[in-house]
């Protein structure tokens, strides 16, 4: 379809039959699948280059929104970021006059974005606190920020807005008592094993049970779906579509399609063959 110059990330399907991207190395991208034509959207904010860009999602009034998951490390020091846990993500706004602005800044890891069916928030995962956070766009309570879920079972990747009017939620990998662990301890020695992660690059074996949710616009569970022993490892992101569950990964080749159990019914707490 096209070919970015970087790393893409997070996509967003548009109308048009065109994509915005996110690119960990070049920014904002719009991308023309018809003749592979690749515009940058945005690269800096305040003067400052995007680092990190990982996802981003379109509101009906053509704004735009998008995350920053670091702006200390790259995409290919991504685990130094986890493990340093200091708090550098960010969400931006993209406005239609192409004016960018910082909206959430010091998130942990920000990553997945996606706008309520009926646009009046934004959720948006941070991996590095296992929790979703919504940022509401309307109403009373515009402008201001809240978790709406807490405490998950694992580190949510990128997230999308299902046709059930749910969020599907990939987790990454399940939660890490380990590394729970070095996050209660000075900041000197998460900085000490961050340096250490760069320099030996030893990236984290891919845990063998996939695992996505889905919630509710109120915070409630809608669905959570595991697959033990799955040859596809490390789900970063996924999509429902009617039936179906499409995830992707950073890691494994490929994409993953897995019949979604009791599609429509709710299917608490199945188990899923992809």
């Amino acid at each position: 379809m096209a070919h970015t110059g970087g790393r893409p990330l997070g996509l967003e399907p548009l109308p048009d039959g065109t994509l915005l991207a996110c690119d960990a190395r070049r920014g904002l991208l719009h991308v023309t699948p018809r003749d592979g034509a690749v515009r940058v959207l945005a690269d800096e904010v305040d003067g400052t280059p995007l680092r990190f860009c990982s996802n981003v999602t379109k509101t009906a009034d053509g704004t735009v929104y998008f995350t920053v998951s670091s702006r200390r490390h790259g995409f290919d020091a991504w685990p130094a970021d986890i493990l340093e846990h200091v708090p550098t993500g960010q969400l931006l706004r993209l406005r239609p006059d192409g004016s960018c602005e910082v909206l959430l800044p010091e998130l942990q890891f920000a990553n997945g974005v996606a706008a309520a069916p009926d646009g009046s928030f934004l959720v948006v995962a941070e991996t590095g606190a296992r929790r979703l956070i919504r940022h509401w766009l309307t109403g009373p309570r515009a402008g201001r920020t809240d978790i709406l879920v807490a405490d998950l079972p694992g580190y949510p990747d990128n997230l999308s807005l299902g046709p059930d009017e749910a969020f599907w939620v990939a987790l990454a990998e399940p939660r890490q008592v380990a590394l729970e662990l070095l996050h209660t301890l000075p900041l000197a020695v998460r900085r000490a094993a961050a340096t250490a992660q760069r320099r030996l690059r030893p990236l984290p074996p891919a845990h063998p049970t996939v695992r996505v949710l889905a919630v509710r616009p109120d915070g409630s569970p809608a669905c959570d779906l595991r697959a033990a022993r799955s040859p596809y490892r490390m789900v970063t992101s996924v999509c429902r579509t009617g039936g179906r569950l499409v995830m992707g990964s950073v890691s494994a080749r490929g994409i993953a399609v897995c019949p979604l159990p009791g599609a429509g019914a709710g299917a608490a707490g199945g188990r899923a063959s992809c």
